[in-house]
């Protein structure tokens, strides 16, 4: 396990999550013991090779959407989780000025569960947050391992997934804009903005897309247009649905 630098555990009283959560479903996050379940497991043991929950989580999600393909439903998965992880962490780092510990170990997934009853932190440790402490916490400790271990298991490109996390990162400080104005808390947005620009510095990311502000737009594709009734999500590169054959599995532009 990675231990973090650069910033310190400042305990718990810091971060107020119920607040956090207000902001919407994504922001959640539940703690204490996590409910019993097949799925229920530590995301350390996931990243670590256990391929049981991510199997179980992308064939939900493909069932769901009626995935035509497998690369849509782990794209659709992966982008979902990254929200969670995105809008957790930034959240706390808006409003708190700290970000909670997501250690692997101690942050349990359930591949069966929506938010908000799909991330259980065991043990809450609050970290003063700046853009390296957002960024350790999400990028370094999850999103990375969690790539690694897609692309283990399935045909999947890494800047796919690395876009769909640019694309989560932005939903969330724009949702956390969203919330900020509408509760006459525009300091917290201008803050989510602010961390949200030093995180798109970093090389995984900065090529992902455009931040300009809360608009967005990426540079790869999610594939979810490719589901029965699917369209172009907000941020696409493509301004329209691409036509392809059905031989073509590989859009131009959306998973190279």
């Amino acid at each position: 396990m990675k231990h973090h630098t650069g910033s310190h555990h400042t305990g718990n009283h810091h971060i107020d999550l119920a607040e956090v959560a207000s902001v919407g479903g994504f922001f959640a996050l539940r703690t204490g013991t996590p409910p019993g379940g097949a799925q229920v497991t530590p995301l350390a043991r996931v990243y670590a090779g256990e391929s049981g929950p991510l199997a179980f989580r992308v064939a939900k999600v493909g069932a769901r959407l009626g995935a035509p393909d497998e690369r849509v439903a782990v794209s659709v998965a992966q982008l979902g989780l990254a929200a969670r992880l995105w809008s957790v962490a930034l959240g706390s780092a808006a409003l708190h000025g700290e970000v909670p510990d997501l250690d692997p170990e101690l942050l349990h997934w359930d591949a069966d569960g929506s938010s908000p009853d799909d991330l259980w932190l065991t043990d809450v440790r609050g970290r003063t947050a700046d853009a390296a402490a957002v960024r350790d916490a999400v990028q370094e400790s999850h999103l990375a391992p969690l790539a690694d271990a897609l692309r283990a298991r399935y045909r999947i490109s890494a800047r796919l997934l690395w876009g769909n996390a640019g694309s989560a990162l932005a939903g969330a400080a724009r949702e956390l804009h969203t919330w900020a104005r509408r509760t006459g808390r525009t300091e917290v947005g201008e803050r989510a903005l602010a961390l949200a620009a030093e995180l798109f510095a970093h090389p995984d990311l900065r090529g992902t897309g455009t931040l300009d502000g809360t608009a967005f737009r990426r540079r790869s594709c999610c594939l979810y247009y490719r589901c029965p009734g699917g369209g172009l999500c907000g941020d696409c590169c493509f301004e329209r649905p691409p036509h392809r054959s059905v031989r073509d599995s590989s859009p131009p532009g959306a998973s190279g």
